[in-house]
């Protein structure tokens, strides 16, 4: 959607009359929250629009739209008690420098008592004003180059709805807004995953906050990320338990020494050659099963050759040069990025690297829905024709609160016939980013986890029972395999181990490489799950009863606790695993994070390095047992 118009926007060093309207836009947003503390408003009061004490319905304070974006534009705000009359506010803002015709029309549009959004108005005008100029220059002397073509085929799905590219309304918004910030001065691949990240009916002066917000993160990146690999090594030193002695395995005392077998970060930054890896489109890895085109054949370096065969999963739209630092760990192989909604009726972008065969895949039986009203058919009979959505975007740990629901409803009583364009983008932005569907007259409501479960191709009541609440559903559903994903890659080795399979299972979560492996019609004969969540253990272990798995199933809980010692000992008493799998925790990774988002060095995600250590680790006593 970006990208078709990106190329008519050049750029432009920054308007000195932008700069003076950021400081008035400042300024007025400083007097108009002093007008509102003298009226009685609180923060409290405005902070209610958020459902915080329902533990089912959690909803992230950061990814909701703020309260000015609440109003739906083009309606008239209740104004029974305004502060200054209308005569006030236009002589207000004609003394700031405004034309009286722009003033008239933004009060038009947004009202007479929200100084906020009419400045907003105001500065938006004028700025296009200028972008209109700039644009009749770009005709004539085009600047748009490679770097910033490559840039938006890079991100050209990110967080959107797989309709979201059709619509004409939420285009002309997004281009204004992508011009709006180019003409302030912004670099256009910064503007594009601002508003991709927020949406575009984000308030300009939220976009601005985001883009310095990431510039500041890129500076840290590129700081923690050089001593990333230094400081894990320092930790995993310092973390051993210190009253447990044991021998440490030849192959594991590069760690603790600080002789590490891969280049360092900034042995690689000196190489300018040493490219990113670009996110390719589509998002179909080696091929799909209804893909026209297939890649087949591929050569893996020696040292990544079997066994044991390893499958590696994390979220594919990381923060520059994670996959890149992946790749180099897991034996400079090509990873696999795929969109799981071509498997599924949802979203889900992930990168997958592995030693597996790629020939000869097929995709599980039976054959998931693969758009919203398959997988969900009683919703079709109050699905307006104006909901475009055929598929869900990516499935998420928190959902739509009851009170967003609340006030979609109300909004769409407003009007007997079909609302009007304004109330349909405001409805259809939300019903995108939480994912909600029709159940009635005007009547949305967020997916229940028995539907998740179905989109995630888990068996129905998979998480449910056993003590295990809703909200914890969510989050571990969300934070899971999608098995028909996963399933097609390790198809390859249904006919390779006729007899089953022993499998080291990093970062179970709740199964989903098992319910993966047992729907192909693979024995499971030993699994070593290594997961730090109870209520995952818990699922998992009701599922491997229920199913009557009549292998043997050994539960861990911290992969920074396993060691060479055990591993030699299960891989003695079992002959060795077939499979190692797993996917490291995505939390300083993933673009829903504008907290922690520290890349793979961060808290959590550096715990991929675990499980490099325990792969290398079984590789190399696998290979001396030989």
């Amino acid at each position: 959607m970006v990208s078709r118009n990106l190329s008519r926007v050049c750029y432009h060093p920054p308007s000195s009359a932008l700069f003076l309207f950021l400081f008035l836009f400042v300024f007025a947003r400083l007097i108009s929250d002093l007008d509102l503390s003298q009226d009685g408003s609180s923060v409290s009061e405005k902070s209610g629009s958020i459902d915080w004490n329902t533990e089912d319905e959690l909803e992230v304070a950061s990814m909701l739209p703020s309260t000015s974006r609440m109003i739906v534009p083009g309606r008239d705000v209740n104004s029974s008690s305004s502060s200054s009359p209308t005569s006030k506010m236009i002589s207000h803002f004609l003394g700031m420098g405004f034309s009286e015709d722009l003033v008239i029309k933004a009060i038009k549009e947004n009202g007479d008592n929200n100084a906020d959004a009419l400045l907003e108005a105001l500065l938006t005008y004028a700025a296009l004003e200028n972008v209109s100029q700039g644009q009749q220059q770009a005709s004539i002397d085009p600047c748009s180059s490679e770097s910033e073509n490559t840039f938006l085929e890079n991100f050209w799905d990110f967080d959107s709805g797989p309709e979201s590219e059709e619509n004409a309304d939420e285009s002309l918004a997004t281009d204004t807004m992508l011009s709006l910030l180019v003409e302030m001065g912004y670099l256009p691949e910064e503007a594009v995953v601002a508003i991709d990240r927020c949406g575009p009916e984000t308030p300009i002066a939220e976009l601005v906050e985001f883009i310095c917000a990431a510039q500041m993160a890129k500076e840290a990146d590129c700081n923690s990320e050089e001593l990333s690999l230094y400081s894990h090594k320092k930790l995993v030193k310092e973390n051993l338990p210190k009253d447990k002695k044991r021998k440490l395995h030849g192959d594991e005392k590069w760690k603790i020494n600080g002789q590490h077998k891969r280049p360092l970060r900034n042995q690689m930054d000196d190489d300018d050659d040493y490219g990113i890896l670009h996110i390719p489109r589509p998002m179909i890895g080696f091929g799909v099963p209804d893909g026209p085109m297939k890649i087949t054949q591929r050569t893996l370096p020696d040292e990544a050759v079997g066994p044991p065969f390893f499958y590696y999963e994390n979220v594919a739209l990381a923060p520059k040069g994670v996959w890149t630092t992946i790749t180099r760990f897991l034996y400079e192989i090509e990873p696999e990025f795929v969109d799981s909604k071509f498997f599924g009726a949802a979203s889900r972008k992930r990168g997958y690297i592995h030693n597996l065969p790629i020939q000869n895949r097929f995709p599980l039986l039976p054959t998931p829905p693969r758009s919203i009203h398959e997988a969900l058919p009683r919703t079709r009979k109050w699905w307006p024709s104006w909901d475009t959505r055929t598929q869900f975007n990516c499935i998420l740990s928190c959902v739509g609160s009851a009170k967003l629901t609340e006030r979609i409803k109300k909004e769409l009583e407003n009007w007997d016939e079909e609302p009007p364009e304004d109330a349909k983008k405001f409805v259809l932005y939300h019903c995108r980013k939480w994912n909600l569907i029709w159940l009635g007259m005007n009547k949305v409501a967020p997916l229940e986890p028995d539907e998740i479960e179905v989109l995630m191709g888990f068996p129905r009541d998979h998480t449910r029972g056993g003590g295990i609440s809703r909200t914890e559903r969510f989050k571990v559903l969300a934070n899971a395999f999608q098995v028909d994903t996963v399933g097609y890659h390790l198809s390859v080795l249904k006919d390779m181990f006729p007899n089953g399979m022993n499998v080291l299972s990093l970062f179970s979560g709740i199964g989903g490489a098992e319910v993966a492996l047992h729907r192909l019609g693979i024995r499971l004969n030993n699994i070593v799950s290594v997961e730090i969540s109870e209520t995952c253990h818990s699922i998992f272990r009701s599922w491997w009863e229920q199913t009557k798995q009549t292998g043997k199933l050994i539960q861990v809980s911290d992969v920074q606790e396993v060691y060479a010692d055990q591993l030699e000992l299960w891989i003695a008493l079992f002959g060795g695993f077939d499979l190692v799998i797993g996917g490291s925790p995505c939390n300083n990774l993933s673009g829903a994070n504008r907290v922690s988002r520290d890349g793979i060095g961060g808290k959590h995600s550096s715990l991929f390095y675990e499980y490099f250590r325990i792969l290398d680790l079984v590789k190399s006593i696998m290979k001396n047992r030989q």
